[in-house]
Formats: structure tokens, sequence, C-alpha cells
């Protein structure tokens, strides 16, 4: 007989992460550039426009906006101008 997959819900694997020395504080460190990266997405998003067509847009690979969106890379100041302004923002830096 099949054993059956037991399923954890995100927010109990993050309480159960947490407990381990360091996650919750890497994980805090994290925050202010993935609240970047889902504003950028929701911007996007409600543009309409889709990975490849800003990708083409702003002049770089989807895999590359891809990588960003996923926060699989640490974008430079030049990356992020570029997409906000594909985007139709300004980037401002205090």
């Amino acid at each position: 007989m099949k054993e059956r997959k037991k399923y954890i819900t995100l927010a109990d694997l993050k309480k159960e992460a947490f407990k381990r020395p360091g996650v919750k504080k890497a994980y805090d460190d994290l925050e202010f550039e993935f609240r970047i990266i889902r504003a950028l997405i929701d911007a996007r998003s409600k543009k309409n426009l889709t990975q490849k067509e800003l990708a083409q847009k702003i002049g770089v690979d989807q895999s590359a906006l891809a990588r960003f969106e996923s926060g699989r890379i640490n974008p430079t100041l030049s990356f992020l101008q570029k997409v906000t302004s594909g985007l139709g923002l300004k980037l401002i830096v205090k």
C-alpha cells in the first residue's frame, strides 16, 4: 500500500524553519529585497506585460528578468533602473 504524502502549509513551514538558529535573521535580512521585487512584479502584472515583453522592451534576456524576479540574482542599480523605466516608474534611491 502506498503511503500518502503529507503536505505542510507555507505558514507552518516558516514557523518550523524559524526555530532553526539564523533562519529568521536571514529571512528578515532579505525582506527589503523581496518587497522591491514583489512591487515590480505587481507593476508588471498591472500593465499586463509578460516577462518576455518587458525583457524585450528593456533590452535584456527574459531569463535575466526571470532570475531577478525569483530573487536568484543580486541586481545592479543599472538593472533596476532598466526595469523601473520599462514599467514607466522612476527609481529613487535615498
